[in-house]
Order: C-alpha cells, then sequence, then structure tokens
C-alpha cells in the first residue's frame, strides 16, 4: 500500500497540481493586499473618502458599549454582532482578479498548444498503392486488397 500511494504522489499530475496550489495561494495573497491595499484606498477617496474593509451593519448591540460603533473594530471590541458587507466587497473584487488572472493562464496556454499542434505536423501511417490506389500500412510488402507486391 506505502508503494502504490508513493507512485500515486510522484506521477506528474499530483506534483504539478501541488504546484499549481501553492503557487495559487501565493498569488492569492499577493492579489488580496493589491485590493485592500492599493485599489480599494483610491476608490474609497473617489466614493467620498469611505473605507471599504469599515462597512458593516450592526444586527445587535454589544454589551460593552452602546451602539453606534465609529469602526468595526470598535464594534467586534464592544461584543456587537455585525454584517461585514465592505470586507466581502473586497472579497468579491479579489475573487474577480484572481479569475481573470487564471482565465489570461489558460488562454496563453490553450494559444501554445494550439501553436504546437500546428507546427508539428502527423506522420503519416499509411501509403498508397499504385496499382489500385488503396492505402496500405507503410511497412506493407504486399497489398492486401490487390495482393501486388511492393517496393
Amino acid at each position: 500500500m506505502l508503494d502504490e500511494f508513493k507512485k500515486f504522489a510522484m506521477r506528474g499530475n499530483v506534483v504539478d497540481m501541488a504546484v499549481g496550489i501553492i503557487i495559487g495561494a501565493a498569488f492569492t495573497t499577493i492579489v488580496k493586499s493589491l485590493v485592500a491595499d492599493i485599489i480599494m484606498p483610491p476608490i474609497g477617496i473617489l466614493m467620498g473618502g469611505v473605507d471599504f474593509a469599515e462597512l458593516f451593519i450592526t444586527i445587535k448591540e454589544g454589551s460593552e458599549i452602546a451602539a453606534p460603533y465609529a469602526t468595526l473594530a470598535a464594534a467586534k471590541a464592544a461584543g456587537a454582532v455585525t454584517i461585514n458587507y465592505g470586507i466581502f466587497v473586497n472579497a468579491v473584487i479579489s475573487f474577480i482578479i484572481v479569475a481573470f488572472a487564471v482565465f489570461l493562464l489558460v488562454r496563453a496556454m490553450n494559444n501554445m498548444k494550439s501553436k504546437e499542434e500546428e507546427a508539428a505536423p502527423a506522420e503519416p501511417t499509411t501509403k498508397e498503392c499504385p496499382y489500385c490506389i488503396s492505402a496500405i500500412p507503410l511497412k506493407a510488402s504486399r497489398c492486401p486488397s490487390c495482393t501486388s507486391e511492393l517496393a
């Protein structure tokens, strides 16, 4: 069983998938930072100085401090129950950027594959019998249709 697992784990597809997952996780971290630290601040300024990470709705006030809460951290510190729709907006934008990047990557890979397929024409596997014009295997020494000997 251990040998079977070793063969499974060392197959090319499994190793490629593991590398893809690791790179994808690192890429996701970069995209989250891009959205939270670079994209959303200018959008927030354009919308009147809104910090999307601080957008929330209080469902239930906390027992420590009464509402309204100035920040999400203050609401959490008071023990309030909140819907953090600003963080959700950041997550949706991050997802769209990651999905678009993956789309571009898959598109580039498909273009490379199609160029490789066009560049390498398939080797012929048959030839034509000069007597009866039927298709025969390249290595054949006699035509199966007319039984003529081939040079």
